[in-house]
C-alpha cells in the first residue's frame, strides 16, 4: 500500500498560460552553451578554446576541486567563445551546434550487470554525473560518497510547471534503465514521490523504486520536502537527488553507448502566444524558441525555470543546466500611483487585503513588479504557512545574517535549498532576498566545515 503524506501548509499561485499538452515541432538550436554558473561552489577549468571541434559528450570544463566532475558537450559543433566576466570569470561556453549530433563513444551495458565503480566511471566521463545533486547543500554529488538514499520528485507543483505524466510518457524504457544504473550507486532507496492522481500512472510499471503520494498545494513537489517528511537529513546524513529527465539521459547511455541530451521544456507564461511542450537540445540558445513564439507588444521578462526560482536571461541567453521550462510574463518597470489603496481586482495576494481569495479558481497575469522596497525583517509568521517543514525559516535567516553557524544547524540549514524557500520570499512583507540569503549561509557552511 503507497504511504500517503497530506501537506496542509504551502501555496498554489494561479498564472496564466499553462503548457497546452501538445508537443510542438523540435526546435533546432543554433548555439549551445554551458554555464558554470549553475552549478554552485563548482570552480571551472577550460578544456577547449575558440575553433575547436568537439562531439556531444566531449569534455569541456572540470572542477578545480573535484577533477572527477566533468562536464561535456551537450550537441557537436565548434567552440565558438568561452566567455567571461568581472576578474575573468567563467560566464558560458558557447558551442555552434553542425545539427549532426554527433557523439563519442561510452560504454554500452546493462547497468545490471555493471559494478558500482564501473556505473560511476561512465557517468563520470560522460559528464551525466553532473546532474546528481546532494543534499545538504545542493550541489553536485562528490563521486566518491554513497547517498543513503537517492530521491526524485515524480511531479512539480511549481507555477505553471510542465507535467511529468506527459513529458515521460513514451519514454518508459530509458527511464528504468537510469533507475537500475543509479540502484548501483545506493545502499538504500530510490524514493519517486508523485500526486495521488499519479497512482495508475508512468511510476506505476517501474521496478527498484518506492513510492510516496504527497498531496497538497506547492511545495509538495519539491525533492526537499518530500526528504523531509520521508528521510529527514541530520548532520553528517547525505542524499542524493536527480530529476526525471535526467534519468532518461542516463538509461539512454546505457542503452546505445552514446549521448543525447535531447530533453522536453514547458514555454509558459501570459505573454506567450501559444505555450506548448518543445523538444530542445539541453542548454539550448532560447532565440528560435522565443522567436515567434512571444507577443512582443512591450517589455517580457523571460525566466529560465519557473517564476519563483528561475534565472532571468534575454532571448539570446541559454537554457539553465537543471531548468525544465521557461516562463515569459510582463516586466514589471512601472509605477502605481496609491497602488497599495486600490482594489485591485486582477492581482493575486496570499492576504485578504485584495478580493483574490474570493475567486480561489482564478488565474492571474503576474509581473515582476515588487510592489515595495526592502523593509525590515520581522516576525509575522508569513513563511511558516507556506513551509510545510518543521523548521523556523526567519530564525534561520537571522542566523545567517549572523554568520552563527551552531544556530544555522540547529535551525535546519541541512535541509533546505533555495527552492525551498522560495515561497518564503514570494510572500514576505518585508520584500527580504531569501533565497540569496540562504546560498550565502550555505556557502558559508560549505567554507566553514566542507562540503
Amino acid at each position: 500500500m503507497l504511504k500517503v503524506i497530506n501537506l496542509k501548509r504551502g501555496l498554489d499561485i494561479r498564472l496564466k498560460v499553462d503548457a497546452e499538452k501538445v508537443l510542438a515541432a523540435s526546435v533546432e538550436a543554433e548555439k549551445v552553451a554551458l554555464k558554470p554558473t549553475d552549478f554552485p561552489g563548482l570552480v571551472p577549468k577550460i578544456l577547449v578554446k575558440a575553433g575547436q571541434e568537439v562531439k556531444a559528450g566531449d569534455p569541456i570544463f572540470f572542477d578545480k576541486y573535484n577533477p572527477e566532475i566533468l562536464l561535456t558537450a551537450p550537441a557537436s559543433g565548434e567552440v565558438l567563445a568561452v566567455n567571461r566576466g568581472e576578474r575573468r570569470k567563467v560566464l558560458e561556453i558557447v558551442i555552434k551546434a553542425d545539427g549532426k549530433n554527433n557523439s563519442a563513444e561510452f560504454v554500452k551495458a546493462d547497468p545490471n550487470k555493471l559494478s558500482r565503480e564501473e556505473i560511476k566511471e561512465v557517468l563520470k566521463k560522460s559528464g551525466l554525473w553532473a546532474f546528481l545533486k546532494q543534499r545538504p547543500y545542493g550541489t553536485v554529488a562528490k563521486p566518491e560518497s554513497a547517498p543513503l538514499h537517492i530521491f526524485i520528485s515524480g511531479f512539480d507543483s511549481a507555477p505553471l510547471a510542465p507535467d511529468y505524466e506527459f513529458i515521460l510518457k513514451d519514454q518508459s524504457s530509458a527511464f528504468q534503465t537510469g533507475i537500475n544504473a543509479l540502484a548501483k550507486l545506493t545502499d538504500g532507496k530510490i524514493h519517486v514521490g508523485i500526486r495521488p492522481d499519479q497512482a495508475n500512472g508512468f511510476f506505476s510499471g517501474i521496478k527498484n523504486i518506492e513510492t510516496t503520494q504527497f498531496s497538497g498545494p506547492h511545495p509538495a513537489g519539491n525533492v526537499g520536502v518530500q526528504i523531509h517528511h520521508v528521510s529527514p537529513i541530520s548532520k553528517g546524513d547525505l542524499i542524493w537527488t536527480i530529476n526525471p529527465q535526467e534519468v532518461i539521459y542516463m538509461g539512454r547511455l546505457f542503452e546505445s553507448g552514446k549521448i543525447d541530451f535531447s530533453k522536453i521544456i514547458a514555454l509558459t507564461g501570459s505573454e506567450v502566444v501559444s505555450p506548448k511542450y518543445f523538444k530542445v537540445i539541453h542548454g539550448a540558445c532560447l532565440s528560435n524558441l522565443l522567436k515567434k513564439a512571444t507577443r512582443q507588444e512591450g517589455k517580457e521578462r523571460i525566466i529560465s525555470g519557473n517564476v519563483l526560482t528561475g534565472t532571468q536571461v534575454e532571448a539570446d541567453d541559454f537554457l539553465g543546466f537543471y531548468d525544465q521550462q521557461v516562463t515569459v510574463i510582463p516586466e514589471g518597470d512601472y509605477y502605481e500611483f496609491l497602488g497599495w489603496a486600490m482594489p485591485r481586482l486582477n492581482k493575486f495576494s496570499i492576504s485578504h487585503s485584495y478580493f483574490s481569495w474570493l475567486t480561489p479558481n482564478k488565474k492571474y497575469k503576474a509581473d515582476s513588479n515588487l510592489n515595495g522596497e526592502e523593509r525590515a525583517l520581522v516576525v509575522t509568521g508569513q513563511y511558516d504557512k507556506v513551509l510545510p517543514m518543521d523548521i523556523l525559516p526567519v530564525f534561520l535567516m537571522k542566523a545567517i545574517i549572523a554568520g552563527d553557524i551552531d544556530k544555522m544547524e540547529q535551525l535546519g540549514i541541512y535541509e533546505v535549498i533555495e527552492e525551498d524557500l522560495a515561497l518564503c520570499e514570494y510572500v514576505c512583507t518585508s520584500k527580504t532576498e531569501v533565497q540569496s540569503i540562504l546560498r550565502q549561509g550555505i556557502t558559508l557552511m560549505i567554507k566553514e566545515l566542507g562540503n
